[in-house]
């Protein structure tokens, strides 16, 4: 049985070859639960636009465009990861680092499981997208 020659990269100056090779599980795991993240906070954001009232319709609905905002942000930066885009890590670490500190400040109010499930989903992101099979694939875009 004969095996694909190994492409040559100066044969691919763009690194579209780089991006069409599957990505490495643990980014696949890592741009998944962002992308959950990011669903979650369109959820928060439709909730909160559509729970404004009169006493707090600047805050609503600036809260609720920045939680949009932030949500497309995070479905981008996962679409990137899973493309091997570099660009989409620098969003998704800053991202869990935020979801970290949030978890710790709000411990004490927060139900446990959901305190848990913010970490948990934190540290499993970040593992992802720093493991060395990772960090190789998004190396190889030029």
């Amino acid at each position: 049985m004969a095996s694909r020659p190994t492409p040559d990269p100066s044969e691919d100056p763009g690194g579209a070859a780089a991006r069409h090779d599957p990505a490495p599980p643990p980014l696949v795991v890592a741009a998944s639960l962002v992308a959950l993240q990011g669903l979650a906070l369109v959820g928060l954001g439709v909730l909160q636009l559509a729970s404004l009232t009169r006493e707090s319709f600047t805050l609503g609905v600036g809260v609720g465009v920045f939680f949009l905002a932030f949500a497309v942000l995070l479905l981008a930066a996962a679409r990137a990861l899973l493309r091997g885009e570099t660009w989409g890590r620098g969003p998704v670490l800053l991202a869990q680092l935020i979801q970290l500190g949030l978890a710790w400040t709000n411990r004490q109010e927060l139900p446990l499981l959901l305190t848990g499930a913010l970490v948990l989903t934190a540290v499993v992101a970040v593992l992802g997208v720093v493991h060395p099979a990772s960090v190789a694939r998004l190396a190889r875009e030029t």
